[in-house]
């Protein structure tokens, strides 16, 4: 046999054998995906505020693109809470940031664990770990003299009157501090007592924003909680209510976390 035919012959079965190979594995064989940004954020309010306030973030992340969904917390407990953040989240068609501020950090640590969670944003907010109660964080810590609460006879609290702009809003024009005082949504304190089941931390990448001049924590306590989780942490001049006041800095911080959240996951 010539040289020229013997190498045709060889290059044919090498073909065979490859188109073989090839028949032999599934059609249907699944393939990697790479992770997609969340496009999906949940925003989560914090005792004696509502929804309404989370506004200039809404706008500004609607207008990069993103469904934003904002959670009326009832405020009455903390599964109440949560269940009310996971009736948002079975809404969402897929990744999704969640986002809570204040009381709402405790909400999204034990809501979080929902799989639609691609990370956390804590917005001067709470993050208690599994078996701890919200109450466990403020211990060791110098109390807020200027946040000071006036408790109802069934257990509820409101942020005192005469207090609420030093404590929670020191920085926000006046008219809209006089509407926020007196529109506030108390919250049952025995939530701050309940213990979580879960830390969603633990197992999703978080992000912190810290209002340096927030008077309803000890900034200690803020630094704290955010070192622990290992959180990515932005601070801000701003008072307790920097979620109305910096809406910018928190929706730039949202952004960046739908992003590095799904490079994270690759």
């Amino acid at each position: 046999m010539s040289k020229p035919i013997r190498n045709v012959l060889v290059a044919a079965a090498a073909i065979g054998t490859l188109a073989q190979a090839a028949l032999a594995q599934p059609a249907n064989t699944p393939q990697p995906r790479a992770a997609q940004p969340a496009k999906n954020v949940v925003l989560v309010h914090g005792a004696f505020a509502d929804g309404t306030g989370w506004r200039g973030v809404y706008d500004l992340l609607t207008a990069r693109g993103y469904r934003v969904t904002i959670v009326q917390n009832p405020l009455t407990s903390l599964e109440d809470d949560v269940a009310a953040t996971k009736r948002a989240l079975d809404r969402q068609d897929g990744p999704t940031i969640l986002v809570g501020h204040s009381w709402g950090g405790s909400v999204i640590t034990e809501a979080g664990v929902d799989p639609k969670v691609t990370g956390l944003v804590y917005v001067s907010a709470l993050s208690p770990d599994a078996g701890e109660t919200t109450a466990q964080q403020y211990e060791g810590f110098a109390p807020a003299t200027e946040f000071v609460l006036d408790k109802t006879q069934d257990g509820f609290a409101f942020v005192d009157r005469d207090k609420f702009k030093a404590g929670f809003a020191h920085d926000v024009a006046e008219p809209d501090v006089a509407f926020m005082r007196d529109s506030q949504v108390p919250i049952n304190l025995s939530a701050f007592g309940t213990k979580l089941k879960n830390a969603a931390w633990r197992t999703k990448p978080s992000w912190a924003v810290i209002a340096s001049e927030d008077k309803a924590f000890d900034q200690a306590m803020l630094d704290h909680m955010a070192k622990r989780i290992g959180a990515k942490v932005t601070k801000v001049s701003a008072s307790h209510a920097l979620f109305m006041t910096q809406p910018k800095v928190v929706a730039d911080v949202i952004d960046q976390a739908a992003r590095q959240a799904a490079a994270a996951a690759k």
